[in-house]
């Protein structure tokens, strides 16, 4: 199977493409049109208002910003700049009703004609994109990324990797430092056996994000995958050697991860009890570690991560 992503590919300025025909959602403002482009236009959808001056230096950064984001929301939020040296009586009108336009950049957030949110600063492209999901949520929606990755997660649930790995790939591709796009292809190339390809992806995983926990669960649960392969190979002979002697704890852990391999997640974590119980300290601890292991890889909401915690507690605290 070939990778079908690269991730250091640079996503299509304004990342996820506007669907064809859509019409610009950014423009330029004056205070002659401010109550059609954004008051009233706030009605049918969510409006930025980006108040900026030409010598204003974090306006020069955080525009652009505002634009890419504004845009890769396909028509989901407008975006209209205003430039506040030739619009004054528009800006003491807005000042007067509170709007503190006193320091630029200043952006303000209007749904329904009326204002619903605002911030001042050159906040980075990822606080801008919460801003706008938070405002969209307020109207209602929020961005296509998060449609994508809600059908990526429907086709996982769905059992459909393949599918799945092609969402969670378009998604990488306009989000490279979104770590559950990442995580989430990861997951679907070791379901499917592409440990190889897997092992690339997670090398090619972008720095601000490599400790992130989704990360570092898939990490860990790809780790588990090719340990597990080889473990399976050799159950019988972990079992046989537990017969001779059931306090061999190195051949009950290795049957534990053999066990996940096979999806046995409750006999992996029942084989680790067993382990635990006789000789705790035995290795380190090294079978409560490797409990841990499996805990952080199949994700710390998951029943059988939930279930083995439980059993843990009773075990280390009666």
């Amino acid at each position: 199977m070939d990778l079908i992503f690269d991730p250091t590919r640079q996503a299509a300025p304004g990342g996820a493409a506007m669907p064809a025909g859509t019409p610009d959602p950014v423009k330029d403002g004056d205070q002659r049109t401010f109550m059609a482009d954004v008051v009233e236009a706030s009605r049918e959808t969510p409006v930025l208002v980006d108040f900026w001056a030409t010598w204003c230096g974090p306006c020069k950064t955080l525009t652009p910003t505002l634009e890419k984001v504004v845009r890769a929301a396909g028509g989901r939020v407008k975006l209209v700049k205003i430039d506040i040296d030739k619009n004054r009586q528009l800006v003491q009108q807005l000042s007067q009703m509170g709007l503190p336009l006193q320091s630029v950049p200043t952006v303000v957030g209007f749904v329904q004609g009326q204002i619903a949110d605002l911030f001042q600063g050159a906040l980075p492209e990822g606080e801008v994109k919460k801003f706008i999901e938070t405002l969209l949520k307020a109207a209602g929606g929020q961005l296509p990324t998060a449609d994508l990755l809600a059908e990526a997660k429907a086709a996982v649930e769905a059992g459909d990797h393949a599918g799945a790995i092609e969402l969670f790939a378009g998604l990488v591709q306009a989000e490279p430092e979104n770590p559950e796009a990442m995580a989430g292809l990861i997951r679907c190339l070791v379901a499917l056996g592409e440990e190889d390809q897997a092992l690339e992806a997670l090398e090619q995983v972008p720095a601000k994000i490599r400790d992130h926990a989704e990360i570092a669960s898939v990490r860990a649960q790809l780790q588990l995958a090719i340990e597990g392969r080889a473990a399976r190979e050799k159950l019988g002979e972990f079992e046989r050697r537990l017969e001779a002697d059931p306090d061999d704890h190195a051949a009950r852990i290795d049957l534990a991860i053999a066990r996940n391999a096979m999806d046995d997640r409750t006999g992996a974590v029942d084989a680790l009890m067993v382990a635990i119980k006789r000789d705790r300290a035995w290795n380190e601890e090294a079978a409560r570690k490797q409990l841990l292991k499996f805990f952080e890889a199949w994700g710390f909401d998951d029943p059988a991560t939930l279930a083995g915690r439980r059993k843990l507690s009773t075990l280390l605290f009666r």
